[in-house]
């Protein structure tokens, strides 16, 4: 069973440069940027140009709309930002066949030999979207990271700047 790091977090809470911290850490390093391609959104590119300038040359780099089919096969450390990409993948699917996207991403994050650090956006906290769409992303984003939290060895919550490991001071919630 791989070794995963959870690091989740709320927009501008640290979460990306926690993950970089524990990535730089290990020798070699493939960063898995987990996004749509947006040309015209220039906010987007450039939140994307601060976060490759905070990137070490040396980390392999792979860009994709698809996470599955690049843990598949091990590359040794990955880090993984963000699960976001991942959940926008699925909005147009059915339940059924949501549910078996996320299995199959469970599957081949336990079955990676080497460490992964995956990155997670915490939604939620605020105001209920009023479009059926935000809650859709908001609930299988929800989903997502109860689960791979539950294969995970280490938990992290990042909040304003700061890093809190969940693993220490926590209570499952009984279901």
């Amino acid at each position: 069973m791989s070794h995963i790091i959870l690091v989740s977090g709320g927009v501008k809470s640290g979460k990306s440069e926690f993950a970089e911290y524990l990535a730089s850490k290990e020798k070699k390093v493939t960063y898995i940027a987990l996004s749509e391609n947006r040309p015209k959104d220039e906010i987007w590119k450039e939140k994307i140009r601060i976060h490759q300038l905070r990137r070490p040359k040396s980390w392999q780099l792979i860009e994709t709309e698809n996470l599955i089919p690049n843990i598949k096969v091990d590359k040794g450390v990955l880090l993984i930002d963000s699960l976001g990409g991942f959940i926008v993948n699925s909005l147009k699917q059915k339940s059924n066949e949501w549910e078996n996207y996320l299995n199959n991403l469970l599957y081949y994050l336990a079955s990676y030999k080497s460490k992964i650090i995956i990155v997670g956006e915490q939604t939620g906290w605020g105001l209920v979207s009023e479009y059926e769409i935000g809650n859709l992303y908001t609930d299988r984003l929800g989903i997502c990271l109860q689960e791979i939290t539950k294969i995970s060895k280490e938990n992290w919550i990042t909040i304003n700047g700061k890093a809190i490991q969940l693993d220490k001071m926590f209570f499952n919630i009984p279901r």
